[in-house]
């Protein structure tokens, strides 16, 4: 606690540790929160027209539909990123992710650097979809907390149903690669059967 003494020889508590309090510490993780919404929005908007492409370059059947119900859901995220705008006030507003930039750009390296109809391609592609999950999961985990501190609790509400999808399509990603993927034929480079 910081106290401080007035013109009349009081103290006073000038606490800025109080995150949902009154004042300039208020105000400012306020900001910090919307921030980190602009940016998984940035990251949710971009893994839109990412996940098409990870979709085109797998192999395996159920790698493609994971992709493909995954893109759906991302839609989704990304309406509800909107409606949370709407919820504080703001217009929609995306701010580059950096993170995120970076593993859609990895994503798109693997495609490159591999060949097609492969286990290898299939396994980095699994690769670049947890890296992408856990990056959405750490934040999400975050802004739910956050929004908990700054009383928003009808907002962490929403991000926890995407949370909870994110969890569930990395779980997903896992499955694949464990039951559908042979190692093997990454070491040989042998094409997988679909």
């Amino acid at each position: 606690m910081n106290t401080q003494m007035n013109g009349n020889g009081r103290t006073e508590n000038n606490n800025t540790n109080n995150v949902n309090g009154s004042g300039r510490n208020s105000s400012r993780m306020n900001e910090f929160f919307q921030n980190q919404l602009k940016d998984i929005y940035w990251a949710e908007k971009k893994l839109v027209t990412t996940l098409p492409k990870m979709h085109n370059a797998a192999t395996k059947q159920e790698l493609k539909n994971a992709f493909a119900a995954h893109l759906n859901q991302t839609k989704q995220h990304v309406e509800t990123l909107e409606k949370v705008f709407k919820m504080l006030g703001e217009k929609p507003e995306a701010l580059k992710c950096p993170a995120m930039d970076g593993i859609v750009t990895e994503g798109e390296n693997i495609i490159s650097e591999t060949h097609s109809d492969t286990a290898q391609r299939d396994i980095g592609l699994v690769f670049a979809g947890q890296k992408a999950e856990h990056y959405e999961i750490a934040t999400y985990g975050a802004l739910i907390s956050l929004a908990k501190k700054l009383d928003k609790n009808d907002i962490a509400d929403m991000l926890h149903k995407t949370l909870v999808e994110e969890k569930e399509a990395n779980k997903l990603l896992s499955e694949i690669a464990e039951k559908n993927i042979s190692y093997k034929s990454v070491a040989s480079r042998e094409p997988v059967e679909a």
